[in-house]
């Protein structure tokens, strides 16, 4: 088997290819010919160290793929059922031994592509929209990013929700990708807070979604009306500084939170129950998934060239 090893913390540039033998699985254990591998940025974190993970190591969270073999005591999957996870370390590689548990199984109208493409993120922009805050008709929503893979997702499930939804971009091109699934409005990063003050008469969100971190945080909260709520989800512009908490009641007496998804999929029951959810919405064709990339195994670092210099839209896969 083709697996991605990072010996170091580093730039792309660590991220080296290998053969390496057929693992076995263990008990409760699948090995799994992987299909697709989706490539998100907690990716990136792990390995530039930013989110310390012990080297050697192959990155990767998520993927989906075939059963190519059962461990003892697994009774919930056999050979050649097709399956799903995003919370399965190593899934930069072309098989994959994964706990049963982590696993979901993927209906037969989802192609492996659009399983892997939509689990992780998917199942976070769930989360965000239905329990981080529960969007409801006529809510005012900032969507960052709104061209990226949690993006493009969350705008959709807010206007299924009937919000009203405001993005930011930095490209026109990346803009009428917003525009394609629903945004309201789109707007660039460059006084983006003045800019949704004006768009609503000074009301301003009642909920931001920012996953961008450093570069937005501020103007997040000058975005919110009062007892507004900011969701930071990510930090693809950098970690936020320490702040004073004070700073939100000088705005308006606000929310902060930074959610994991899996503080909300602790249990295999829950993951599935939401994963079956998702995949529910994506079969009834009200959620488009978009694929801005599909790279070859040993073009990883490519993949991650471009999801950090922000030159991709949706999601990007790895096909080992």
């Amino acid at each position: 088997m083709k697996a991605i090893v990072v010996h170091a913390h580093g730039g792309p540039e660590v991220l080296g290819i290998v053969e390496k033998p057929t693992p076995e699985p263990g008990i409760g254990e699948v090995l799994i010919d992987v299909a697709a591998a989706g490539v998100n940025y907690i990716d990136v974190y792990h390995r530039s160290g930013l989110y310390p993970v012990e080297t050697p190591f192959t990155p990767g969270l998520e993927g989906a793929g075939t059963v190519a073999a059962v461990g003892d005591e697994v009774t919930e999957f056999a050979v050649g059922d097709a399956v799903a996870w995003s919370q399965v370390p190593g899934s930069y590689a072309s098989q994959l031994v994964a706990p049963a548990s982590s696993l979901v199984r993927v209906p037969d109208d989802v192609p492996p592509t659009t399983a892997a493409a939509s689990l992780l993120q998917g199942l976070t922009a769930l989360i965000l929209s239905s329990q981080t805050y529960e969007i409801s008709g006529g809510d005012v929503v900032v969507v960052h990013a709104g061209a990226g893979g949690v993006g493009m997702l969350l705008i959709q499930l807010a206007k299924l929700r009937g919000a009203r939804v405001i993005t930011t971009v930095s490209t026109e091109a990346k803009a009428e990708l917003a525009r394609q699934v629903g945004a309201d409005e789109v707007i660039g990063y460059d006084g983006f807070a003045d800019q949704v003050a004006k768009l609503t008469d000074g009301d301003k969100a009642h909920v931001v979604y920012d996953g961008v971190g450093a570069a937005t945080f501020d103007g997040s909260l000058r975005s919110l009306r009062p007892r507004g709520l900011l969701v930071l989800f990510g930090q693809a512009s950098g970690p936020v500084p320490p702040m004073d908490p004070q700073v939100l009641a000088q705005h308006g007496s606000l929310y902060l939170t930074r959610p994991t998804a899996g503080h909300y999929l602790a249990t295999p029951e829950r993951m599935r129950h939401m994963a079956q959810e998702l995949f529910g919405i994506v079969t009834s064709s009200s959620l488009s998934i978009r694929v801005g990339g599909e790279y070859e195994l040993e073009h990883a670092t490519v993949a991650h060239k471009d999801l950090q210099a922000r030159r991709t839209t949706g999601k990007l896969l790895l096909m080992p």
